[in-house]
């Protein structure tokens, strides 16, 4: 196995303890934030409610407010005629009251006035010189809102974890809500690291590549509902390691990087949290992806992500993307959505490691994506991977397989 993989773990186990270092170094918080700026965030406590929704009775059609024993019997042949006294549009109100024989016109949201039992819709009336006949009978309660009757005070109506999209947001701003306590986003930092990497805007040199890891794991980060940001680019040195990582932990709880995790020339970051904290897991039994680097800094959590792009991804989403979606709030019963269907192409797989093999889904179908770890192209094409456990060798055509959809 050799010295540089002496911590070394299995998938399962490796799991465990990334999920164990959140729990235990990082605890989530909240903010309190504008209501109105609140959409996509995480209800950070239950919220109960201020008042009865609506607050009033209300009129729920344009029409008259009467008593409904004043429409009894009342049809187009033999209409019910009653005295209009005022009108009332939403917002307003007055101090008349409805009296047998009397009735007061009213726009749909207004205010039911003192006395008013029913609305008769104006369909279904016809004024004339201060009066209206009523051309059909109307019941108690008929086309009005009673106070209370969509919420009542004190009643739960948002939960803690809820996920606060427009509707639930319109409820919180119809109980007067002006802030609300969310879960304070995981600040998470990704660096890219490599002689290679070369940034987008950039001269591109012979013997270079553009940056991909940087802003893909960035918004991967984003979807799991952390403030990431790019930090740049670290060279294989171990001075300048030390330094970004360093500079780079004073502002983020997490700090993903990318590249110089394998064993040789570049292996610089195991060395710099070797100095500066603890290193809790050197490789990963998985392919691709063995030389995942895990560790803890002041409490913060360092990851060293496989540099080529393939492996980074399915590293992230099989092994961070749980614990930092919990940690930001969204999902305490976290499970990466799974679809099964039948294999298209025989699978060979390395005995001894889990296997992540990236795959299409074309309805039942599942094909498998046969390029290596550096191909971007197939990240482009994939829907999802397929985990091999590590004692199968072969996974034949025609087989059913259950694929972890990317976030």
């Amino acid at each position: 196995m050799g010295t540089e993989f002496l911590k070394i773990k299995e998938c399962d186990e490796a799991i465990d303890i990334i999920q164990d270092l959140f729990d235990k170094n990082l605890t989530a918080e909240s903010e309190e934030i504008a209501v109105t700026e609140s959409y996509g965030r995480i209800l950070f406590e239950d919220v109960y409610s201020r008042m009865d929704f609506p607050p009033f009775d209300k009129a729920l059609k344009d029409g008259f407010a009467i008593l409904a024993e004043d429409s009894f019997g009342a049809s187009e042949e033999s209409p019910n005629t009653l005295e209009v006294i005022d009108f009332l549009e939403a917002g307003s109100i007055t101090d008349k009251k409805v009296e047998k024989g009397k009735c007061i016109e009213i726009s749909t949201g207004a205010a039911m006035p003192e006395g008013a039992e029913a609305v008769v819709m104006v369909e279904y009336a016809e004024k004339l010189d201060g009066k209206v006949n009523l051309l059909t009978t109307a019941t108690p309660s008929q086309d009005v809102a009673k106070k209370g009757s969509d919420i009542e005070e004190g009643n739960l109506i948002l939960k803690k974890g809820d996920f606060l999209n427009p509707g639930k947001i319109g409820v919180l701003l119809s109980q007067g809500f002006e802030t609300i306590e969310v879960y304070k986003k995981p600040t998470v930092g990704v660096v890219s690291s490599g002689n290679e990497i070369t940034l987008q805007g950039e001269d591109l040199p012979f013997g270079k590549i553009y940056d991909v890891n940087g802003g893909m794991i960035k918004n991967d980060a984003i979807s799991c509902g952390a403030d990431a940001k790019f930090l740049g680019v670290m060279r294989d040195n171990y001075d300048e390691v030390k330094e970004k990582i360093t500079e780079s932990l004073k502002d983020v709880d997490v700090l993903l990087c990318s590249g110089g995790t394998s064993a040789g020339l570049g292996d610089v970051l195991k060395h710099v949290l070797d100095e500066l904290g603890e290193v809790y897991i050197h490789g990963i039994s998985v392919q691709p992806g063995k030389p995942t680097i895990v560790g803890v800094i002041d409490g913060k959590i360092v990851i060293g992500l496989p540099g080529n792009p393939v492996s980074a991804l399915m590293i992230f989403n099989a092994f961070v993307a749980e614990p930092l979606t919990k940690l930001a709030g969204i999902d305490k019963d976290f499970e990466l959505e799974t679809i099964k269907g039948k294999i298209t192409k025989r699978i060979h797989s390395q005995v001894g490691r889990m296997q992540y093999q990236l795959v299409k889904v074309d309805g039942e179908n599942i094909q498998p994506i046969f390029k290596d770890s550096g191909a971007i192209f197939s990240l482009s094409t994939a829907d999802g991977y397929v985990k091999i456990p590590k004692l199968v060798e072969l996974v034949d055509e025609g087989e059913e397989v259950e694929v972890y959809l990317f976030n």
